[in-house]
């Protein structure tokens, strides 16, 4: 299941949203989109998970959720 995560921080990086997510379940992969001219990221990304349940997990577990002062 592929998962859209908005208003991210704009620290948050690859990992750190890699991070946010392995509690619910298997990561296959977190990108952050970063902007091509000054490589900062864009506030979203993207999360694949294993399976629908995980995704699903991840969704309840982190919806307005409060990560680095803004709400997901």
């Amino acid at each position: 299941m592929k998962l859209y995560a908005s208003n991210l921080s704009y620290n948050t990086g690859n990992a750190e949203l890699n991070d946010l997510f392995k509690p619910f379940g298997e990561v296959i992969s977190a990108n952050v989109i970063t902007d091509r001219a000054t490589g900062q990221s864009r506030g979203f990304g993207f999360v694949e998970m294993s399976s629908d349940s995980d995704g699903n997990a991840a969704i309840k577990g982190l919806n307005n959720k409060e990560v680095e002062g803004r709400q997901m």
